[in-house]
C-alpha cells in the first residue's frame, strides 16, 4: 500500500472555546479545488474513531464556504470531539502504468481534534490535521529525485510497470518534468504552511509521512535540486 503524507497543526491557545473560530480560519487557508463540492462531506466523531458518529453532513450538492462548514461543526462543540471534512485540491499525479501526467482533484482530509478527543491524541497528531494524500504526490516514486535524502533511494522490484517507468524516466528530458511537476505540488504545499501560520496562533506545525525519516527535508531537498 501506498505511503501518505500529513501536515500537523498546534496553535498557542487551542480550546473548547477556540477550537472552531480556529478551524473555519485553518480551512480558509487551504487552496482547494475549485467549483461546486470544494467539501464533500463533515462528520463530527465523538470520543475516538471507534464510535459511531454523532452525525454526517454530506456537501457534494451545496456551496458551502469555510464559515457554514465551521457552522456546521459549532452545533456539536466539545472537547472529546473531532471534526473531519473532506474536500479536494488540484495536484500533479503521474500515472505510471500510462505514462502520463494529468493535474486534477485529489482527496484532502481536513481534521480538528479537541484535547481529549481519543485520549488526547491532539497533543502529539496536531490540533489540527491534513491527510494530503500519497505521499509520492510530494516525493516521487523509487527516490528518484533527491535521492540523497531519499530513505530508500532506487528501492526497485521485477514488476513490469516499474521496469517501464524506470526506462521512461532515464530520458533526462522525462526526468526534468517529473522534477518540475512535483515541485509544483510541494510549492502548493508549502505555501499552504504558510498560509496556515499567517492565519492562526501557530505554535508548531509538522509535515510527516509515513515511508520518509525526514518528510520535510526530503521535500527541501527536491526543491533545492536543479
Amino acid at each position: 500500500m501506498a505511503n501518505r503524507a500529513y501536515l500537523r497543526v498546534w496553535t498557542r491557545d487551542f480550546s473548547e472555546q477556540t477550537m472552531i473560530a480556529e478551524f473555519a480560519r485553518f480551512l480558509t487557508t487551504a487552496p482547494l479545488s475549485d467549483g461546486k463540492g470544494r467539501f464533500q462531506q463533515i462528520t463530527v466523531q465523538a470520543v475516538d474513531a471507534t464510535e459511531m458518529p454523532v452525525v454526517e453532513w454530506d456537501l457534494k450538492e451545496g456551496t458551502f464556504g469555510p464559515a457554514e462548514v465551521a457552522a456546521l461543526a459549532a452545533q456539536h462543540i466539545n472537547e472529546d470531539t473531532a471534526f473531519i471534512v473532506d474536500a479536494r485540491w488540484d495536484l500533479w499525479s503521474f500515472d505510471i502504468e500510462t505514462l502520463k501526467w494529468k493535474q486534477g482533484p485529489e482527496p484532502l482530509v481536513m481534521i480538528c481534534q479537541g484535547k481529549a478527543y481519543d485520549d488526547g491524541v491532539a497533543a502529539t497528531s496536531g490540533h489540527f490535521n491534513a491527510e494530503l494524500g500519497f505521499e509520492h504526490f510530494f516525493t516521487g516514486h523509487a527516490g528518484l529525485l533527491a535521492p540523497g535524502a531519499a530513505k530508500n533511494p532506487f528501492e526497485s522490484s521485477d514488476h513490469p510497470v516499474e521496469k517501464t517507468f524506470r526506462n521512461w524516466m532515464a530520458s533526462s528530458e522525462n526526468l526534468k518534468q517529473y522534477h518540475e511537476k512535483t515541485r509544483e505540488n510541494i510549492q502548493k504545499l508549502f505555501g499552504w504552511v504558510e498560509a496556515v501560520e499567517a492565519a492562526l496562533p501557530v505554535e508548531r506545525s509538522e509535515l510527516w509521512s509515513e515511508g520518509e525519516d525526514n518528510f520535510e527535508a526530503r521535500l527541501d531537498a527536491i526543491l533545492a535540486q536543479r
